[in-house]
C-alpha cells in the first residue's frame, strides 16, 4: 500500500480486532472460571489451567512466530493463525472434560502467538514511521489495553446470561471475518533473504526459556516463590537464555538479532511494557476477585460497573500518541504508569463494604487512561527504527513482554492476597488480602515508572556500519525519540542502536 492508500486505514481497524481479541482471551476467563470449574469438575487449583496453558503456549512461542512471518509471508501466516484460533475456540466451547478444555486452550495460545507479532509486524510494514504510524500504534495500544480491561465487561454478561460457553464461542464468528477480509485488506510482504533459516537451536532456547518462566511463574503462588520447583524453573529458564544470547551472536541468521536488544530504548521501552502488564493485569485480576468474593457482584453486574475502565484506555491511547509526538514517549509513559499507581493506591484501601462511587470509581478513571497511554509511549519506543526485516521479531518480543509480564503481575498478586488472608472473619481476611495484592500493583507501577524515567532518554544520533544482510528490502528510517518526528526519516545508517 502507498502512504496514499485509504484501505490502509481500514487494515488498521482490522488488524486491532485480531489484537483486541488476542489480548482479551488471556483475561476474559478470569470471571468465566466458577462456572467452568462447575460445570466441568475441575478441582479448585485445575481451574487455574484455563488461564495458564494459554498463557504458556502463548508466552513460549511469540518470538518464534514473529520469525515465521517475516520469512514464510506475514498474510499468510496471520491467515493462518486466525483459522487456527477460531477452530480452536469452537474446540473450547464444546469441550466436555477439562483435559479436552486445557488442551484446546493451549492450541488456542499457539494460534495467538502467531496472530499478535504478525497483526503487529504487518502494522510497521503498512505505515511510514513518524506521526501517521504513531496514531496507528495508538489505536493498536488502545485495542489492547481495551482489550486487557474489557474482559470484564465481556465475560460477566456472557457468563451470566449465555454460559461459559460463550466466552469462547465469541471468537468464531470474529475470525471468519478476519479472514473473509485479509485478503481483500492486507497485502503480501516477506523478507526476502537467500536461505531461509528458523535458526533452529535459537527457536528451541528461546521457547524453552519463555515457557520454563511462564510456567515458573503461573504456578509460583501455589508451589512456593523459594520452592524447589520454582527455583529450579527460574534457573533452567536462566541458562537456556544464555545459551540462546551465545547461540544468536554466532548464527548468521538469528532468530532475534542482538542489535535489536542493544539499543536502550528498545530494551527499556519493552521493560516498560513487562511492568505495565503486571500492573494492568495484576489489578484487574484482584478488582475482579474483590468485587465477587467481598462485594457478592455477579459477573454481569461486576461487568456493567467497570465499563469505564476500557472506555478510558481508548482515550488514554489516542491522547497518548499526540503527546509521544510533541513530547516523546518518557514523559508519557511516566504519566501513564503514574496514574495507575494512584490507582492502585486508592484501592488498596477497600473497605469489606465498599461501594463503586465512594471506593472503585475514582480508581478507574484513573487507572483506564494511565494504561492505555503508558501502553501507547511503550509501543513506540520499543519500535521505533525497526526495519522490515526485522519487524516479526521485534513486534513479538513486544507482545511477549506484556503477555509475559500479565503473567508475573497475577502471580505477584495471588501471593500477596493469598499471604495476608488471614483471621477467623471470611470477608475482612479476604479484604486484607487483597488490599495487599493492590499494594503490590502500586509497587509495580512504581518500579515502571523509574524504568521509564532512566531508559526511555531520548538516544544521541550516531552513525554506525549497518549490519551486512541479504534482505532486498531496505530498512526503514527512524524517528528520534524526541518532541518532534522529522518529517524525512534518517537513512538506516543513522539509526540509534543499530
Amino acid at each position: 500500500m502507498t502512504a496514499t492508500d485509504s484501505r490502509r486505514w481500514y487494515a488498521l481497524c482490522l488488524l486491532c480486532v485480531a489484537g483486541f481479541m488476542v489480548i482479551l482471551d488471556a483475561q476474559i476467563v478470569v470471571l468465566a472460571l466458577p462456572s467452568i470449574a462447575d460445570g466441568l469438575g475441575f478441582s479448585a487449583s485445575g481451574a487455574q489451567w484455563v488461564m495458564s496453558a494459554y498463557l504458556l503456549s502463548f508466552g513460549g512461542l511469540l518470538l518464534l512466530g514473529g520469525r515465521v512471518a517475516d520469512l514464510l509471508g506475514r498474510r499468510r501466516v496471520f491467515m493462518t493463525g486466525t483459522l487456527l484460533f477460531g477452530l480452536s475456540s469452537l474446540l473450547c466451547g464444546f469441550a466436555g472434560t477439562a483435559a479436552v478444555l486445557v488442551a484446546a486452550r493451549a492450541v488456542q495460545g499457539v494460534s495467538a502467538a502467531v496472530m499478535a507479532p504478525t497483526a503487529l509486524s504487518i502494522l510497521l510494514n503498512t505505515f511510514e514511521e513518524g506521526p501517521e504510524r504513531n496514531k496507528a500504534l495508538a489505536l493498536w495500544s488502545g485495542s489492547g489495553g481495551f482489550g486487557a480491561t474489557a474482559a470484564l465487561l465481556i465475560g460477566g454478561p456472557l457468563t451470566d446470561v449465555l454460559g461459559w460457553q460463550w466466552v469462547f464461542f465469541l471468537n468464531a464468528p470474529v475470525a471468519l471475518a478476519l479472514l473473509v477480509l485479509s485478503p481483500l485488506l492486507l497485502r503480501e510482504s516477506r523478507t526476502e533473504v537467500r536461505t531461509r533459516s528458523f535458526d533452529p537451536i535459537g527457536a528451541l532456547t528461546a521457547t524453552g526459556a519463555l515457557v520454563a518462566c511462564v510456567y515458573a511463574v503461573v504456578e509460583a503462588p501455589r508451589a512456593g516463590w523459594v520452592s524447589p520447583r520454582t527455583t529450579g524453573l527460574l534457573a533452567l529458564a536462566v541458562v537456556l537464555a544464555l545459551v540462546f544470547l551465545r547461540t544468536e551472536s554466532r548464527t548468521p541468521a538469528p532468530l532475534v538479532p542482538l542489535r535489536l536488544l542493544r539499543a536502550r530504548t528498545v530494551s527499556g521501552a519493552n521493560l516498560v511494557v513487562f511492568l505495565l502488564g503486571a500492573t494492568a493485569f495484576g489489578m484487574s485480576y484482584t478488582l475482579s476477585q474483590y468485587g465477587q468474593g467481598v462485594l457478592g457482584w455477579s459477573p454481569l453486574r461486576f461487568g456493567l460497573a467497570n465499563v469505564v475502565m476500557p472506555l478510558g484506555a481508548v482515550a488514554g491511547s489516542y491522547a497518548g500518541q499526540a503527546l509521544v509526538t510533541r513530547i516523546g514517549a518518557r514523559p508519557v509513559a511516566v504519566g501513564g504508569l503514574t496514574l495507575c499507581a494512584l490507582a492502585a493506591l486508592l484501592l488498596s484501601g477497600v473497605p469489606v463494604d465498599g461501594g463503586f462511587l465512594r471506593d472503585l470509581l475514582p480508581a478507574l478513571l484513573l487507572f483506564g487512561p494511565g494504561v492505555g497511554a503508558c501502553a501507547v509511549a511503550g509501543s513506540i519506543a520499543a519500535l521505533t527504527g525497526v526495519g522490515e526485516r526485522d519487524s516479526g521479531v521485534a513486534s513479538g518480543i513486544q507482545t511477549a513482554a506484556f503477555q509475559i509480564g500479565g503473567a508475573f503481575g497475577v502471580a505477584v498478586v495471588t501471593s500477596a492476597s493469598v499471604s495476608h488472608t488471614v483471621g477467623a472473619e471470611r470477608l475482612a481476611a479476604l479484604t486484607e488480602g487483597y488490599q495487599a495484592a493492590f499494594t503490590a500493583c502500586v509497587a509495580l507501577a512504581v518500579a515502571g515508572i523509574g524504568c521509564a524515567w532512566v531508559l526511555l532518554r531520548a538516544p544521541r544520533s550516531r552513525t554506525v556500519e549497518p549490519p551486512r544482510s541479504t534482505a532486498t528490502s531496505a530498512t526503514r528510517g527512524s524517528t528520534a525519540m524526541g518532541p518532534t518526528p522529522s518529517a524525512t526519516p534518517p537513512s538506516a545508517s543513522s539509526l540509534p542502536g543499530q
